[in-house]
């Protein structure tokens, strides 16, 4: 049997995970024979480069559908509900209605039929202003010096000011943003060190180990697999995934294997019978596969790998002979690269396949220097081989096996392998930009009035820089955006990534997009796509605010806020912020919220002054802002904050408290600025020369979206789980920057929620005509969990649908509206929460019911309205994190009130 056809007849991929809670029920013992080397014939299989374990197997067969058990990390991530249980019931027992409806119904009624949302579509071309100039090298380029750090601040303190109450007749927000002039969205929110009450440690739990740099690392990064534990966790570059084999595998290699998914490879969960369509709850990309692996005869047992210049777009992974050794492959590795790099520096080559060699052809130079090679692979994919050899001789590769593709000895220079999927067409492009690779990437941006340029360009290495362009691969979300020139530069060559559609090969060194109709005009009032901020609410509407707050408003603030948990403590923080505006500004009662904005604001000093439960630290290893509470042996408290879970989400609530404190009070300000802003820093900072943060932490600007998993060992990549907390932030980036005046922080958030807006309607938030997800997958409507490698439509704390919708809902703040488009929120509303829904909203317990109900004010506010405001309201509708007040002022904000 030929090792094509034993490709057919095997097993592809074996990959072993760890088996944690929430796993699916097993599908039976599919693996009944030992794994055998691939000289064993027919029965051999590939196996995964992890090591073997006892637990939990994934199995892909090509040619038979599979279905597996999918275990989701837990990674730090809580079970818990993403809303404290409070008693509301303390505060609202024996409270009569208060609003004087007559229907005893406790139900809304069925929404009516609702206005169908516009899609913006894509923005008109802009052409950009300036091009970089490129350095010229044959080599990784070095990382610049760092910033030197400032003198110590004093620490910060707050003076509690008497509550300032507001005329009711004044503005605290203007309808009419002073327009932006080309607004730079990168200048610094400080350099300086973090207050001087915030102790720096040196004992993280997860010491680096691996990455050889002292510069701040973004630890949400995608090359965190290269660092983090074992280190053979695979590394999403999109579209290719990369992943050192360290000796495993069924070649034993100890090089760093490349690979990329195909749709057929893909394996499903089983269908939902709960939802219209009966999509299927999973998808996955099997892990493990090396189609390439570059490795070297001299690589062993005694090799290690290094990461070196790990910045926002990019890392170098740096595989030695040995410790100390000069003989090395170094691997720049940046986000849409349009060729897999290696450099090597004075070893013999060995080029490998997990997936068989069916032949390799010698196909000359492209260009003098270069050499290049067809490869052609047993699952009938093609690839390109190009060869860049310091001495400029022909390497003439030989293919020892099926196996095995051997260079000459004390090789230097660069080889590169790309997938072809394009054909002759695709071949050219391929040949034009052999030779160079991008070592580092870079991200500009700036606003006029609502429109948003950004900019992301790429640093280049290799042979004949300057006159090479390079080729990279853009996102859908990319090619929507891109202006007149970029557009110019697309080719044919189109790869599938893991968990975002197909990605497009585009030429050249530079891209620019365009964002049209930012919501700048948004702030914190209730806003809408057709009316703009709503700072004047009815007669009716302004009633029912001022007769439903009092209760609210004597909840017990500092109990609700002074918890262990930065999470818990951030929503309870924006929740009674939130309440004191409504009434304020609102409901035009400064008195009536008086006494609740002192509480408030005492509330927020305790943790300016660091004294809460579980301080702060700074981290001294990783550089960041921590909660404490992993310091203690577990690194899964406060949902691993320790480890960088989920800062965006966490201080994003602080942030956005700040905001309108600082709005209601601007005296607050001076004493609280710059512990705000340091959460800012750690959470998304603005520049890339900060010595005491990294560039931001969570957003990622190549993906158009946040990462949530922090330092974490994970199969599957960075995950993010809610983007309604995501495009929080940036909005509370937006108003923190508004109240303090710092205009380049408001266009950043401007900017951020401008491409969230985008990204998530193109991979999260799927509306019918999605062509970015599998086709059986759509009819969830959200994504659920999308990792880098797998999407699950769950959560961490469980699968009831108003979960995986809602945590993708939460909180339903003004900018709600611009980033959750009516058309995705219907379509979501009929196929799972009205009332002939399997899941009607109206039966749904908890808090969740007044998430979904609130929600549906974004399509139908007079139901969302008639909710709220109907007879003996159950408080326990309103979760921990949410006030009725403010869901009434929303739904009325949108035309819900009478």
């Amino acid at each position: 049997m030929d090792s094509r056809s034993k490709w057919k007849a095997t097993a592809l991929l074996i990959c072993l995970t760890t088996e944690l809670a929430h796993c699916l029920p097993p599908v039976g013992n599919v693996v009944e024979a030992a794994l055998q080397n691939t000289a064993a014939g027919p029965a051999s299989a590939f196996e995964t480069q992890y090591p073997p374990s006892n637990s939990e197997s994934r199995l892909l067969i090509p040619e038979s559908k599979p279905v597996y058990r999918v275990a989701l990390e837990q990674d730090g991530h809580s079970s818990e509900q993403p809303f404290p249980q409070f008693d509301v019931g303390q505060f609202i027992n024996g409270l009569e209605d208060l609003l004087g409806e007559e229907d005893n119904t406790d139900r809304a009624p069925e929404p009516v039929a609702t206005e169908q949302s516009t899609d913006t579509g894509s923005p008109d071309p802009v052409q950009a202003t300036t091009t970089a100039q490129l350095p010229e090298t044959s080599a990784p380029i070095a990382t610049t010096g760092s910033v030197t750090d400032s003198p110590q601040a004093e620490p910060s303190t707050t003076v509690v000011q008497e509550p300032v109450p507001t005329d009711p007749s004044h503005e605290v927000e203007s309808d009419n943003p002073e327009a932006m002039n080309g607004q730079d969205i990168f200048q610094p929110v400080g350099t300086g060190p973090v207050p001087a009450n915030i102790q720096s440690r040196s004992d993280h739990p997860v010491q680096n180990q691996h990455a050889n740099t002292k510069d701040p690392i973004a630890t949400n990064k995608f090359y965190a697999g290269l660092f983090l534990g074992t280190q053979t966790n695979a590394t999403f570059a999109q579209p290719y995934s990369l992943s050192w084999s360290k000796g495993g595998g069924t070649l034993k290699s100890w090089g760093m294997s490349v690979s990329h998914i195909q749709p057929h490879m893909l394996a499903y969960g089983p269908k939902s019978e709960k939802i219209p369509g009966n999509p299927v709850q999973y998808y996955i990309n099997p892990v493990g596969l090396q189609h390439l692996i570059f490795s070297a005869a001299e690589l062993d047992q005694s090799s290690i790998m290094k990461i070196e210049q790990p910045k926002a777009f990019s890392a170098h992974a740096v595989i030695k002979r040995s410790e100390g050794s000069a003989q090395q492959i170094t691997f720049p590795v940046v986000q849409g690269m349009g060729y897999t790099t290696a450099v090597y520096k004075d070893l013999q080559p060995v080029i490998e396949s997990g997936v068989f060699f069916r032949k390799v052809v010698s196909a000359g130079s492209p260009r003098p220097g270069i050499f290049k090679s067809q490869v052609y692979l047993e699952d009938d994919t093609s690839w390109l081989l190009y060869a860049t050899p310091a001495d400029g001789k022909d390497p003439k590769f030989k293919l020892v096996s099926n196996s095995t593709l051997h260079g000459p000895q004390g090789f230097s220079g660069t080889i590169q392998v790309a997938k072809n999927p394009a054909g002759k067409s695709g071949e050219k492009f391929y040949d034009n930009s052999s030779g160079v690779y991008p070592v580092s990437g870079e991200v500009s941006g700036s606003v006029t009035g609502d429109v948003g340029n950004y900019r992301l360009t790429w640093t280049k290495a290799g042979k004949d820089v300057k006159g090479t362009p390079l080729i990279m691969f853009a996102l859908p979300h990319h090619v929507q955006s891109f202006d007149g020139a970029t557009k110019g530069r697309i080719t044919d060559i189109h790869l599938r990534t893991t968990t975002k559609g197909n990605s497009t090969a585009v030429i050249g060194e530079t891209w620019t997009m365009v964002q049209e109709n930012l919501p700048v005009d948004i702030g914190f009032a209730p806003w809408s796509t057709t009316q703009g901020s709503v700072h004047e609410l009815s007669a009716a509407a302004r009633h029912a605010i001022i007769e439903a707050a009092p209760k609210e408003l004597q909840q017990n603030i500092s109990e609700q806020t002074a918890l262990n948990s930065m999470y818990y403590s951030g929503k309870a923080l924006s929740k009674f912020a939130t309440l004191v505006y409504t009434v304020n500004q609102l409901g035009k009662n400064a008195d009536l919220a008086a006494d609740a904005f002192q509480k408030l604001k005492k509330s927020f000093d305790l943790f300016v002054q660091n004294k809460q439960e579980n301080p702060l630290a700074y981290d001294a290893v990783w550089k960041g802002v921590v909660s404490t509470a992993g310091y203690n042996g577990d690194l899964n408290q406060d949902f691993g904050n320790t480890a960088y879970n989920d800062h965006h989400f966490h201080y994003g609530y602080f942030i956005q408290t700040a905001a309108i404190i600082g709005s209601l009070d601007p005296s607050w300000l001076a004493a609280n600025k710059e512990w705000v802003n340091m959460l800012v820093r750690d959470a998304g900072n603005s520049i890339g020369n900060d010595p005491h943060f990294p560039f931001s932490r969570s957003f990622d600007w190549y993906n158009g979206h946040s990462w949530a998993k922090g330092l974490f060992e994970s199969f599957d990549g960075k995950d993010q789980e809610s983007t309604s907390e995501d495009t929080m932030f940036a909005y509370a980036i937006k108003m923190w920057g508004k109240t303090t005046g710092d205009a380049s922080m408001e266009a950043r958030g401007n900017m951020m929620l401008g491409i969230l807006g985008r990204s998530l309607n193109n991979y999260f938030l799927m509306e019918n005509d999605n062509a970015n997800q599998p086709a059986n997958f759509v009819a969830n409507r959200v994504t659920g969990i999308l990792f880098e490698n797998k999407v699950d439509h769950t959560t961490y704390f469980g699968a009831n649908l108003e979960f995986v919708q809602g945590i993708h809902m939460l909180p339903l703040m003004p900018h709600s509206p611009f980033t959750r488009r009516k058309e995705f929120v219907s379509q979501e509303w009929q196929a799972m929460f009205a009332e002939s829904a399997t899941n009607p909203a109206s039966k749904v317990d908890g808090g969740w019911r007044g998430v979904l109900y609130a929600n549906l004010a974004l399509i139908d506010p007079k139901a969302s309205w008639k909710f709220f405001t109907q007879p003996n309201f159950d408080y326990s509708w309103i979760d921990g994190g949410a006030t009725r007040t403010w869901y009434l002022a929303f739904a009325a904000g949108l035309g819900g009130a009478p």
